[in-house]
């Protein structure tokens, strides 16, 4: 089974190569998404003020 022996850093490659294109993916929706979140956030932080307080 010499022919298996170059194959052990594919895999480290691969789960890198998969690690990097879900990091990509996770910037790119938070790019997109932020002010909607950032106001979302900012609301949800204003009604629990409201709500502590009376």
């Amino acid at each position: 089974m010499r022919f298996l022996r170059g194959e052990d850093g594919q895999g480290l490659v691969e789960y890198a190569l998969v690690l990097v294109l879900v990091a990509v993916v996770v910037i790119a929706i938070l790019a997109l998404l932020g002010p909607s979140i950032s106001q979302w956030l900012s609301n949800a932080g204003e009604w629990f003020r409201q709500a502590l307080s009376s």
